[in-house]
């Protein structure tokens, strides 16, 4: 195998690129067929260096030089005019290149927290530009760990891996199971579970950093939601950060963004 041109959008070997706008259809074959979506040069090459194993990529031919390269030799490169991508996808390739990579098992939560200091939990977060924007501030703000609850949006949709600069592939993560098995996991790991909740009774971001907690999972909501029910009974500690002006709350990123800055080591 290696570069193959192709001229019809209809061709039975893109079918792996097909229709990438239709979010629904995308969360439901990726994960039962094997599959994620990586975007760009950089995410693509990111993917590969964490070991991930691409079954296709699809380039625009100016791309093809700076692509081909990052591939293992023999995977199948197709090579499509603009206009293919664009009819094929439902979306302009403004970076080029896409590559269709094969989705690496999910490892247990105990091996990922084993060593981890300081954890991310995303609760029912479905807005895949936020799961990436989180795990860009995971990475880069010293985060050990992520973990996704069952019904969050997938972090190897292609939106969040684009997000997140391909970070997703930097820092550890898994799925956790439902809070009733979860909580005891995280405790088993020696975790202090922390809810970030507006709540009666919670203490602010300052006080919590201040009793130097050793391990921390730090628990993130969804947008209007916030964190359910279960999540706050789960939680050793309430965390809200203080406002001004007005406004109740931050951007659930953004909100990590500032957690994880005040936690770090």
């Amino acid at each position: 195998m290696g570069i193959i041109r192709i001229d019809d959008p209809a061709d039975p070997a893109l079918a792996d690129y097909r229709d990438l706008t239709d979010v629904a259809l995308r969360r439901v074959l990726e994960p039962a067929g094997g599959l994620y979506i990586a975007e760009s040069a950089k995410v693509i090459e990111r993917a590969i260096a964490a070991g991930h194993r691409p079954r296709s990529a699809l380039v625009q031919e100016k791309w093809a030089a700076d692509v081909v390269p990052l591939l293992p030799e023999g995977t199948p490169v197709f090579v499509v005019p603009a206009a293919v991508a664009e009819e094929l996808t439902g979306y302009a390739i403004h970076r080029g290149a896409l590559a269709a990579m094969h989705r690496p098992e999910s490892p247990p939560v105990a091996e990922v927290v084993a060593a981890a200091r300081l954890v991310v939990i995303l609760e029912d977060i479905v807005d895949h530009t936020n799961v990436g924007a989180i795990f860009r501030a995971a990475a880069g703000l010293g985060a050990d760990a992520v973990l996704v609850t069952p019904r969050c949006a997938d972090p190897l949709y292609r939106r969040s891996v684009r997000v997140s600069m391909g970070t997703v592939f930097q820092v550890p993560w898994t799925r956790l199971p439902e809070w009733r098995d979860a909580r005891e996991m995280l405790h088993a790991a020696g975790l202090h579970i922390a809810g970030l909740a507006l709540a009666d009774g919670a203490v602010t971001l300052d006080e919590f950093v201040a009793a130097r907690h050793e391990r921390v999972a730090v628990v993130f909501g969804a947008e209007g939601d916030g964190l359910s029910r279960r999540a706050l009974e789960a939680a050793d500690s309430i965390v809200t950060i203080p406002m001004a002006g007005g406004v109740d709350s931050l951007n659930v990123a953004a909100a990590s963004a500032v957690t994880l800055w005040a936690l770090r080591a």
